[in-house]
């Protein structure tokens, strides 16, 4: 069965996006692996993004920014999470429980990486990585206008997977995911928006083997 395929609001992503600036920004955690040419585990990192210094914060937020800022409805499509891939031991199960703790459970994010190193298809040296924020979206009344006070906390996942370009230099996403979706403002969990560099060719790998969405 082909994956439910609907539009990503541009407005959305671009209210998250305004907020990835070294002074704005609120993600809270990054982690990741990297895997050499051979596709074998290459080290793996998890830290506070608040310790991180304001020239690591500014390129980590390069990448993460790729995903939400990239072209909606073309690079970036949102998918419904199919029902039996749901299941207890779903990837979607993973990434809920991933959310949940905040990117803090290195089991869970070892299992993660080697799903991808599993079922990715690359011919170079390559970097996971996987940030959490927290964000507290606020009222806005009919005209737009920001009331103050928070309406809810979004917390969510962004992941990118970069081809290194250099002693563990990540070049810019291939590939990623904004887990759950933005939708009208608010969290989305049966949904997720997936990212392709190139959608004219994409890792249809990432959609189909690693996040279970058939086409």
């Amino acid at each position: 069965m082909k994956p439910e395929l609907n539009r990503i609001n541009r407005e959305d992503m671009l209210e998250l996006t305004r907020r990835m600036t070294v002074s704005r920004t609120s993600f809270t955690r990054i982690a990741g692996c990297y895997v050499d040419r051979e596709g074998e585990f290459d080290g793996s990192f998890n830290t506070n993004f608040l310790k991180l210094t304001s020239q690591e914060k500014a390129k980590n937020l390069k990448l993460a920014k790729t995903v939400p800022f990239s072209e909606t409805n073309a690079q970036l499509k949102k998918y419904a999470f199919p029902a039996d891939r749901k299941d207890p031991g779903s990837l979607w199960q993973l990434l809920m429980a991933i959310k949940d703790c905040g990117l803090k459970n290195d089991a869970l994010m070892d299992t993660f990486y080697d799903l991808i190193m599993e079922q990715y298809e690359g011919d170079s040296e390559y970097a996971v990585f996987v940030f959490h924020d927290r964000y507290d979206v606020p009222v806005k009344a009919a005209d737009k206008e920001r009331l103050g006070e928070s309406e809810e906390v979004f917390e969510y996942l962004i992941c990118t997977l970069c081809p290194l370009k250099g002693e563990y230099e990540p070049g810019p996403p291939v590939c990623g995911f904004l887990f759950p979706a933005f939708t009208d403002r608010s969290a989305d969990p049966d949904h997720i928006a997936v990212y392709q560099a190139d959608p004219e060719h994409p890792h249809r790998e990432w959609e189909e083997k690693i996040l279970g969405l058939h086409f």
